[in-house]
């Protein structure tokens, strides 16, 4: 408890937006959640006008106040929108930017407006994007990553490859202001009673089907296509198998059609955005499958592993999410869908060899739970308060 006369610390978190369920959103509601709120106050800047529907109410029952500076694409109005904010809103003691490589922009701003504490954190490894970009944008991430090395007072990653993807290979390693913060999950959320058939008749699942759950939007990098042609292939060996696809994004009509060309349709069930993905784990899912291009550290993943569920991943996934190795199946993406095959109805007798309450126990000691995340982030704030005030 704050003491009368003990000042709250003001924190502004910087977001982007919060109209998707994606990682980081739901993330920063665990934080929001479970954050000290008597000794940490915290506030969420958006750009854009966009309302929230999956958390605005949510954000209004925890008092978060919800500030927005619009125009990051054009970065002299934006300066002059983000000066008015902190004007209006601070004074804050703490700015906590997860923009990834824009932060750098986030963090010099911050700077001229007198925010002492400047923390940083990345939650995707871009490098496979990063590499291919045309000069111009080369250009923008090395004015990013010197901003970023000028005016971070602390900098913290999900995972070492998100890490090397803002900063460079391995350069943060020599730097002490940076280091590994993993996100956590809610193993509560596992803990609640279900009823798994009453969950699968909510998506018209049979009882004795074998499900390949995924979870995740409908973008790229989540290479929806490669789940599609792997359970074709699992058909013909399991005629009793289903895909539960949980998400939304821009290329989820395409994967409809997909689905229907290839006269599956009948076997793929697209859920859209679902609020209780522990709940569908457990009571729908029999194996996830993560076939990702490139990831930070996906949290489905280790919500699947709280579950008790098997994962099937690729090899370029961050190796930290293999929290319960033995569930873990990895990968490479240039292996025949037969692998992926293989690796799938294997799961089955994986699965068999694992209790829920054994995974969570393990999930409970580890830096993957929610309450110790929080911790670790509480007591990096005020690390971070205790540094003398930077003039650089």
């Amino acid at each position: 408890m704050t003491s009368p006369t003990q000042k709250k610390i003001k924190i502004l978190h910087v977001v982007g937006q919060m109209g998707n369920r994606g990682g980081l959103e739901s993330w920063i509601m665990q934080l929001l959640r479970h954050i000290d709120r008597d000794r940490f106050q915290i506030d969420l800047m958006v750009h854009v006008t966009d309302a929230f529907p999956f958390f605005e109410a949510e954000l209004d029952s925890l008092d978060i106040k919800i500030v927005r500076c619009l125009y990051p694409q054009r970065p002299w109005i934006f300066s002059g929108n983000f000066k008015k904010i902190l004007q209006k809103h601070g004074p804050y003691d703490i700015i906590h930017s997860h923009l990834h490589q824009f932060s750098g922009y986030i963090l010099r701003l911050a700077h001229h407006q007198k925010i002492c504490y400047r923390i940083v954190q990345t939650h995707s490894d871009t490098s496979p994007i990063d590499q291919q970009a045309p000069w111009y944008r080369q250009i923008y991430f090395g004015l990013m990553r010197y901003w970023l090395n000028r005016y971070t007072t602390v900098g913290i990653g999900v995972s070492r490859k998100a890490l090397n993807a803002l900063l460079g290979n391995d350069i943060w390693q020599s730097d002490p202001r940076w280091q590994v913060l993993y996100c956590g999950i809610d193993l509560d959320l596992f803990r609640q009673p279900l009823d798994r058939l009453s969950v699968r008749s909510e998506f018209d699942i049979p009882a004795e089907a074998f499900v390949i759950g995924h979870v995740g939007r409908f973008v790229p990098l989540k290479n929806h296509e490669l789940m599609l042609n792997t359970l074709i292939k699992v058909l013909e060996k399991a005629p009793n198998t289903y895909m539960l696809f949980v998400g939304d994004g821009p290329l989820k009509q395409s994967i409809e059609s997909k689905a229907l060309d290839m006269g599956i349709a009948s076997k793929v069930i697209f859920a859209g955005s679902q609020s209780q993905v522990p709940r569908i784990m457990q009571g729908a899912m029999d194996v996830l499958m993560l076939p990702s291009s490139f990831e930070g550290l996906p949290l489905v993943g280790l919500e699947a592993q709280a579950a008790g569920l098997p994962v099937i991943l690729s090899d370029v996934v961050t190796e930290e999410v293999d929290e319960i190795k033995t569930l873990i199946q990895r990968i490479n993406l240039s292996e025949p869908i037969s692998v992926w095959v293989d690796a799938i109805l294997n799961s089955r007798h994986i699965k068999q060899k694992h209790t829920q309450t054994a995974c969570l126990k393990i999930l409970e000691n580890s830096p993957f739970n929610i309450t110790q995340n929080v911790k670790s982030l509480q007591a990096l704030y005020l690390k971070c308060m205790a540094i003398p005030d930077q003039k650089i």
